[in-house]
């Protein structure tokens, strides 16, 4: 009778569990639209994060509560957005398409390193060790952090140590902005073709010993640009995108060619009194 007894009760038990579970299963269900999981599908589950949401999955619960509309998403093919849009019944709505950019021109032909650095090749290994070395302080190290975290394939170092970003293949996912660890990537909207490709905070020629492209805070291009278009502030030019941007009259005068106009493929277009660039291999510790 014991054992009878012993198994009636966990019986019982498991009877009573299950009752529970069922009743909580009811009350605690939450509904999720199927349609969720289905533009989830239709979207490239790339994760970058440049359509302001954490990944695809969060990006398809705001589409389907009509949060935000599939135009967001940069790195799906215009098929793509589209048919999420047939799909949900929603306008595509637009965005203006985002990219990195660089705020550093100083290559190994025009800047130098006043220290040898030996050790792990990462710009953020580097620049632990007395700032990586280089002359210039804010200038790129050359190492290739972002090339390395860019999943898109969208940034390569050229011959001289600069990491070069494909406009076609940026996704403005903003993994090259927090792995460079100089902060010289920024996301800007590819209407932004003034450009300030420097952040040398030091005033005068003295910074041109270490980097023949860097800017001296000499004003020229505040003093032609249209309007408040352009002001100074910690002896760097500060470019007011809100104003009418679309000239090229500040990089004119830019002894330097620090302030460019960045064409369709983002290649930077130098003012006519900037000095032309002669040296093609990497100048040596100590060479002006």
């Amino acid at each position: 009778m014991s054992i009878l007894g012993a198994i009636a009760a966990l019986g019982g038990l498991t009877l009573l569990l299950a009752i529970i579970l069922i009743i909580a299963n009811k009350k605690l269900y939450v509904y999720e639209d199927p349609r969720i999981d289905a533009v989830e599908d239709m979207l490239p589950h790339a994760n970058c994060g440049a359509c302001g949401y954490p990944g695809c999955r969060p990006f398809a619960e705001a589409l389907v509560l009509e949060k935000t509309l599939p135009g967001k998403c940069s790195v799906s093919s215009d098929e793509g957005r589209q048919a999420i849009a047939e799909f949900l019944g929603v306008a595509l709505g637009a965005q203006e398409k985002q990219v990195a950019r660089l705020a550093c021109a100083g290559g190994t032909n025009v800047a130098i390193n006043r220290a040898r650095y030996t050790g792990i090749q990462s710009c953020q290994a580097a620049a632990l060790v007395s700032g990586g070395g280089k002359g210039c302080f804010w200038g790129c190290l050359g190492h290739g952090d972002c090339e390395v975290v860019c999943d898109f394939d969208a940034i390569t170092m050229d011959e001289h140590g600069l990491p070069v970003v494909n406009v076609d293949k940026c996704t403005a996912c903003g993994d090259c902005v927090e792995a460079c660890p100089k902060d010289l990537f920024s996301l800007q909207p590819i209407s932004h073709r003034l450009w300030v490709a420097c952040k040398n905070l030091e005033h005068g020629n003295a910074i041109l010993e270490d980097c023949q492209v860097a800017c001296t805070a000499c004003g020229k291009c505040a003093m032609d640009a249209p309007g408040d278009l352009i002001a100074m502030k910690n002896n760097l030019p500060v470019i007011n995108y809100a104003e009418n941007h679309r000239t090229q009259v500040p990089i004119q005068r830019c002894p330097t060619g620090a302030i460019v106009w960045l064409d369709d493929k983002g290649v930077a277009i130098k003012g006519k009194e900037s000095a032309p660039i002669i040296r093609k291999g990497s100048r040596s510790m100590g060479t002006t």
